[in-house]
């Protein structure tokens, strides 16, 4: 009978649950002081915990954050300018529920990268859709996009997505359509959904960055109205950990 109900289990799809059900086979003295409903209940939770931990790991699959970093790793030294106050209410999502942007800048290696994928990794463990990209791929997928005619597809899938994660933001400037390409990007994306920004530039230098005056006004009121930034400072964290080996 037991095989059975095993075998049912699993064809309902409730793996989990099955297999916590051969640890109370395996260990009956462990369970024989529990009520039937206890019992059930322990099973039903380890499913669901089970599902939740594969929902979580399926999110950062699609996520494809550059680094695998933690929001537990996090430190905040006054020298570098990230104020764990300020920070706090990023980490449980306050960015996400009122569809706010993230403007995080700073010099080569302070952590910029690091701190966005920290935000995306949270915003995964929150059950919310996040992807990464460097700017310069997407901007090669949205050209890509008007020559084989799927274009309007890409907007469509980076519309869906809670928290877009662009880096590397200026690094090039920006030529012809790209900035065009943006504004559609940003565009659909306002006040529904959360964009991070990580940019070595400062906020006040990115206009000199477009040669449209007009789409560049449009561009960066839709991403620095109501936004968070968050300006990193300090000697480059990989200096310091190439002299702390050496």
């Amino acid at each position: 009978m037991m095989d059975n109900l095993l075998s049912q289990l699993r064809q309902l799809r409730l793996p989990a649950m099955a297999s916590a059900l051969e640890r109370q086979r395996e260990t009956p003295g462990t369970y024989d002081e529990l009520a039937f409903e206890e019992r059930l209940l322990l099973l039903v939770e380890q499913e669901h915990l089970s599902r939740e931990n594969n929902r979580i790991t399926r999110l950062r699959k699609q996520a494809n954050l550059r680094l695998q970093a933690q929001p537990e790793q996090l430190k905040y030294p006054a020298a570098r300018g990230l104020r764990k106050e300020q920070l706090i209410p990023l980490l449980e999502g306050h960015h996400l529920r009122y569809q706010q942007n993230i403007l995080i800048t700073g010099p080569t290696g302070s952590g910029k990268t690091f701190l966005a994928c920290c935000l995306g990794e949270q915003a995964c463990r929150q059950n919310y859709r996040v992807q990464y990209y460097r700017l310069g791929h997407l901007l090669e997928a949205l050209k890509l996009g008007h020559v084989d005619g799927s274009y309007l597809k890409v907007l469509s899938k980076l519309q869906k997505v809670d928290l877009l994660i662009l880096d590397d933001w200026g690094l090039e400037g920006f030529k012809g359509k790209q900035i065009t390409d943006l504004l559609d990007v940003i565009e659909d994306r306002y006040e529904r959904r959360s964009t991070i920004i990580v940019s070595q530039l400062p906020v006040s230098q990115w206009y000199e960055l477009m040669d449209n005056p007009t789409v560049a006004d449009a561009l960066l009121d839709r991403l620095i109205h109501n936004a968070h930034r968050l300006e990193l400072q300090g000697e480059s964290q990989r200096k310091k950990t190439l002299a702390g080996d050496a």
